[in-house]
């Protein structure tokens, strides 16, 4: 009866967050929407990105990992998500000072629980918006990036596929690239999040802090075309709090390839990228696309 009453609460909590691609019931950021040197901020300039974002999934896992049969799952989330990036040409420690904001629009199908009782519900609306400052370094093999935003709850929430999340979510990031080699052909990087989740409107809970890995290993095939591996790993570092929370933590983590082309004529960059998630903790486990396109101004 407890694991039912568990599947249930993880059912109706699915895709409850701001940007919905993934289904996930604590943090705020996506993970795979950043991939190859995803750690480096471009140089001076205006810039504008739009990430196209999808999320698929038929199975939802409890806690330990094991799929819940009764949940049969089937979920799929798109998200358009433009974001105008300002790098400045002021220093500050060294670093370029830079400002940048995002607003997702999202599309949400989700299907989950028995015959007899089955949730079918679709969803369009606009997410909550996030802002943030940033420094970020280019020192001869590697670039360094920081930055201190917030997610703000300006969506709609409070239902399952809604694309808000109903809460403030204060988020740190800091990353680094490493070009092994004086050409620049190969690069490593990692991008790390981390959040400080307030309390939900709607329930009166406050959803743990979340931590977030994104990785890439890259190799220049010519000047224009990159290519490599890329992955993810995102968790729960605290148990949610309030009445009626959940006190599990989740976890996922998955891997894929990456394809990034550059059109010189256009100073256009796009970029491609599949992950497979091989493991999920309390969430659904399923598959991310994106299609990110970079133009600068």
């Amino acid at each position: 009866m407890k694991h039912q009453l568990q599947s249930t609460l993880l059912v109706a909590g699915l895709l409850a967050l701001p940007a919905l691609v993934q289904a996930q019931p604590t943090a705020h950021y996506v993970p795979g929407v950043e991939g190859i040197k995803g750690a480096s901020l471009p140089p001076p300039g205006w810039y504008v990105r739009d990430y196209n974002v999808a999320y698929t999934s038929g199975r939802l896992n409890d806690s330990a990992g094991h799929e819940v049969g009764v949940a049969d799952l089937e979920a799929f989330t798109y998200a358009n998500v433009p974001r105008v990036i300002w790098i400045t040409d002021t220093k500050v420690l060294g670093g370029f000072l830079g400002v940048d904001a995002l607003l997702p629009l999202v599309y949400s199908k989700l299907e989950a629980g028995p015959s007899f009782a089955r949730f079918d519900d679709a969803c369009f609306g606009i997410g909550d918006l996030f802002a943030e400052a940033t420094l970020s370094w280019h020192v001869q093999q590697f670039d360094f990036s920081f930055g201190a935003g917030v997610w703000m709850p300006t969506g709609d929430s409070g239902y399952p596929t809604h694309a808000g999340s109903g809460y403030w979510t204060p988020m740190l990031t800091a990353g680094a690239t490493w070009y092994i080699d004086k050409e620049k052909t190969w690069a490593v990087s990692a991008l790390n999040r981390y959040e400080f989740n307030t309390e939900q409107e709607d329930t009166d809970i406050t959803p743990g802090q979340a931590y977030t890995l994104e990785w890439g290993i890259s190799k220049a095939l010519s000047k224009t075309v990159d290519v490599g591996a890329v992955g993810y790993y995102q968790q729960q570092v605290t148990t949610d709090s309030g009445a009626g929370s959940i006190n599990d933590r989740d976890r996922v983590a998955a891997i894929g390839p990456e394809i990034s082309v550059l059109c010189p004529k256009h100073i256009l960059f796009t970029s491609f990228r599949y992950l497979y998630e091989f493991m999920a903790e309390g969430r659904a486990q399923g598959h991310t696309f994106a299609l990110t396109f970079t133009k600068k101004f």
